[in-house]
């Protein structure tokens, strides 16, 4: 997620893109009904854990209030977060021994796990915390490169190891605009951007009339329009940009389980949190979701999984963030909803999945998945059990019917990759 800016853009966009045609092998009835399927392998990408802003949002100037204090630096994963995400480690520890894929006793070989992050501290600490929960006791290296321009996988349109055309991103995000434009867009969301506002500080009439609000602060009538960069995707622009890092500021207050009269200074609910979330969402959908940017801008990492399926070892984790997750995604069209978060909405410490499966005559089919914490379970710190599991669900796969075949997987996955600079 980028940081809380000054009233500057991000990038609304999708745009559509044509795909090869893929054909479907045989297969055994329903996926969920087969019993004789067995869990080979499990590769996922997750999202790093609870943290601060990324920079200091009072710097804005989009709010009459103080920002809260955190116990951890912007940017960093803090304790609670920590905490959070090995009680997500320990969740997954049931299930994958129960399903062959981790050691009852002891820990895995080196053969049989990798772990691996993106540059960025939070990411490392997230996958440390996992492993801590999942395989306590053990030693498990988690790789990482050491900057920006290293990070081919998790960061590829910044390490340039993925060549974009600016203009057609631009248009391609531009596209997903719905009929009016973005002023229609802006007007769709009108009620959420006044909500804002006055959870902000920046209005105090019921229905933010301008005679209310501080100079240049009504979300609802601020100018819209992308914002194109050179190499690189467009920004969503204003007043979404704002809008979206505002909301995800707002839900890390309470994931972090701050006071309510401190998250968003007691001026909004949990169920107002959710609501505003919708704005985050808008920004995924349209930095991440057009086809010809979520290609580029996740080719590597899902080529490094598509790897891992293939011949891989038994369990994958990468750690990476929201971005990562909103870009694949909206590579392979893939969509779901997280109980207490808006639909397509990736949370801390969530985590998009695919099962790899064999069948008796060594045939393998793939299925994708989500899994993440509830609000109340991150901002508790609640043990996750049968009785209070996480959000876990399997994920449609366009163009590849349930069970989808391994090969035809492949195909569809290669269809879609562009040419990039591998990680070093």
């Amino acid at each position: 997620m980028r940081s809380l800016i000054p009233l500057l853009g991000a990038a609304l966009a999708l745009s559509a893109c044509a795909t090869t045609p893929v054909v479907d092998e045989a297969k055994p009835a329903a996926l969920g009904e087969a019993s004789d399927l067995t869990l080979e392998r499990v590769v996922m990408l997750m999202r790093h854990g609870v943290r601060p802003p990324t920079k200091d949002p009072a710097e804005t100037g989009v709010t009459d209030e103080i920002w809260p204090t955190w116990s951890a630096p912007f940017g960093a994963l803090t304790q609670h977060g920590y905490d959070a995400v090995k009680l997500l480690g320990q969740w997954d520890r049931t299930q994958w021994v129960a399903r062959g894929i981790l050691p009852a006793q002891g820990c895995p070989s080196a053969s049989e796990i990798t772990v691996a992050a993106s540059f960025k501290p939070r990411t490392q600490d997230t996958a440390r915390a996992l492993v801590e929960g999942m395989l306590p006791g053990c030693t498990v290296a988690v790789a990482h490169p050491a900057s920006e321009e290293e990070d081919a996988e998790f960061h590829p349109l910044e390490a340039h190891s993925v060549a974009i055309d600016s203009d057609a991103a631009f248009a391609a995000q531009l596209a997903l605009a719905p009929p009016g434009g973005l002023l229609a867009e802006r007007e769709r969301q009108s009620r959420r951007l006044q909500l804002l506002s006055r959870v902000l500080g920046c209005c105090t009439a019921p229905l933010c009339a301008e005679s209310a609000l501080p100079a240049g602060c009504n979300l609802s009538q601020m100018p819209v329009g992308l914002v194109r960069n050179a190499n690189d995707r467009a920004d969503v622009g204003q007043p979404f940009g704002t809008a979206s890092t505002a909301s995800q500021t707002l839900l890390l207050e309470y994931l972090e389980g701050m006071p309510m009269s401190q998250v968003g200074w007691g001026r909004v609910t949990r169920d107002q949190i959710e609501d505003l979330l919708e704005l985050n969402t808008l920004k995924f959908r349209y930095e991440g979701r057009a086809p010809y940017v979520a290609a580029r801008a996740a080719s590597p990492l899902m080529a490094r999984m598509l790897t891992a399926m293939e011949s891989g070892p038994k369990l994958t984790v990468l750690a990476g963030h929201d971005t990562n997750i909103a870009d694949m995604g909206g590579m392979l069209d893939l969509h779901w909803h997280v109980p207490t978060y808006p639909r397509d909405n990736p949370p801390p410490g969530g985590a998009l999945g695919f099962e790899v499966l064999k069948d008796a005559s060594g045939a393998r089919f793939v299925r994708a998945f989500y899994r993440a914490q509830t609000m109340d379970q991150i901002r508790y710190l609640q043990p996750l059990s049968g009785e209070n599991a996480p959000s876990h669900q399997y994920l449609d796969i366009p163009g590849c019917d349930a069970p989808c075949p391994l090969p035809t997987f492949e195909r569809l996955v290669r269809s879609r990759l562009v040419p990039f600079t591998p990680a070093a």
